[in-house]
């Protein structure tokens, strides 16, 4: 997976509340075990509205996405954070995530960044304009094109791994000399 340490880009928007795994990638598209071609398939029962966001030229090449609350919730399945990744998506803004969706968002590298409502609504607002914002994993910091500065937290491991472009078998594999040094000591 591509390491993350910073993003820059226009946001799309999509400030609904309770989006849920079934909406970003509906069920009868989890028949495979790739990720290819899922971005294709993102948020399917929307996009037949034209006048959807990612319908819209802007979408084409954002890589945040900037929802409202309690995204991702619904069930279990990676193929949400893959399909947002085959999109073009690295990261998700909301102010808040389904726990299910987090991990599964973190561990394919996807990086999920909660902001409290006040700045989220002023992400949202600076947003419209269509500047690109950025954020950056090594700061932990959401920076707006007024150069408004919003702080957020991640999980230091999950941050290692994402920062390192690892997943956890990527960061244990990383010790392959001191475990097989430790393992001939044996």
């Amino acid at each position: 997976m591509a390491g993350f340490k910073q993003v820059t880009s226009p946001a799309v928007l999509l400030t609904v509340n309770d989006i849920d795994t079934d909406q970003i990638i509906p069920a009868r598209f989890l028949t495979t075990t790739t990720k290819v071609g899922l971005g294709q398939k993102l948020f399917n029962d929307w996009r037949v509205d034209p006048g959807f966001v990612l319908n819209q030229p802007a979408a084409r090449n954002a890589k945040i996405l900037v929802a409202g609350h309690n995204f991702g919730c619904g069930s279990s399945r990676e193929h949400a954070p893959w399909a947002l990744l085959d999109f073009g998506f690295r990261a998700v803004v909301a102010t808040s995530f389904a726990d299910i969706f987090t991990n599964n968002a973190l561990k394919n590298g996807l990086l999920p960044v909660t902001l409290p409502p006040e700045p989220h609504a002023r992400l949202v607002e600076q947003a419209r304009s269509g500047e690109p914002i950025t954020i950056d994993l090594e700061r932990l910091m959401v920076i707006l094109p007024r150069r408004d500065e919003l702080l957020f937290v991640v999980d230091a491991f999950a941050r290692r791994c994402l920062l390192d472009g690892v997943d956890e078998l990527g960061y244990i594999l990383s010790f392959h000399d001191r475990i097989a040094a430790y393992e001939a000591r044996q």
